[in-house]
């Protein structure tokens, strides 16, 4: 069995669409069998069909059912390509979705041969492989096909299956939407850089210098909780201890954090509503 759908349709490529391919192609996709369909590619995409010699927007009815079909279109646009989508959607068909809010049910209703559905959602640091994604998949995906959405998934980034597809609405809230908490955190350093003094475009610089050698530090430290790597740099009544000490206050970081997650998995409970 191939770990790779011999043939795939990626219709949407925007960002998020677009650098899931490319990370696919460069871990291994068979370029001779994909097919993408935006009906306003940007450059990059058009450019990419060119090199690799990929199928872009081929006439309505020209394409097959494929092994693998990707929606990546906004969810507000499914109504209207559901009719298109509906042709390349056969009973064997491995449907993956990464549409926010976009329930199985809801895609199940608009491809009416769609049998074998899974339901993901990732995030932008897909495109620099380095994702962190979980998704649902409904009864009748196969052992095959299951393998298939791991391997498209886990080649941009991290992947695990969710138990429910009810859960899905927290990993939006949680990693979905969890990178511009990390870019608002890096935002907030960089002004306290500066009210204690630092020039703008340094503190920015620091800042983000932090962040990024913390992440890559938890990145190659795995086995090492957070928590105790905290601990690592925080020397007794030291100033990472002064600092820490407003941070972990009973009101401050974790039960803002935790209202922060909370208004992201309201709302997108309200979306896919």
């Amino acid at each position: 069995m191939s770990d790779w759908p011999q043939t795939l349709v990626l219709v949407g490529a925007g960002k998020m669409g677009g650098a899931m391919l490319r990370g696919w192609l460069a871990g291994g996709l068979p370029a001779a069998g994909v097919t993408l369909i935006d009906p306003h590619p940007a450059p990059d995409m058009v450019a990419l069909a060119a090199q690799q010699g990929l199928r872009l927007n081929p006439a309505e009815g020209e394409t097959a059912p494929p092994q693998a079909l990707i929606l990546a279109v906004k969810p507000q646009m499914l109504d209207g390509a559901a009719a298109r989508l509906a042709t390349l959607a056969g009973p064997q068909t491995l449907v993956l979705s990464v549409m926010a809010g976009k329930t199985i049910a809801n895609i199940a209703a608009r491809l009416p041969n769609a049998r074998a559905i899974v339901r993901v959602m990732p995030n932008t640091p897909a495109a620099v492989g380095r994702g962190a994604a979980a998704g649902a998949a409904s009864a009748e995906v196969s052992p095959q096909q299951r393998l298939w959405a791991e391997r498209l998934m886990r080649t941009v980034g991290l992947f695990d299956w969710l138990s429910d597809e009810s859960l899905i609405d927290a990993v939006t809230a949680l990693s979905g939407s969890g990178p511009a908490y990390v870019f608002a955190l890096v935002e907030a350093m960089a002004k306290a850089g500066e009210s204690v003094g630092l020039p703008a475009e340094l503190a920015m610089k620091l800042a983000r210098a932090t962040v990024e050698g913390a992440g890559e530090l938890m990145h190659r430290e795995p086995g090492i909780s957070a928590a105790q790597l905290r601990i690592n740099v925080t020397s007794p009544a030291g100033t990472t201890a002064a600092a820490l000490a407003v941070l972990q206050a009973p009101d401050a970081l974790e039960p803002l954090m935790a209202r922060a997650v909370g208004a992201a998995h309201r709302r997108a409970g309200e979306l896919a509503g």
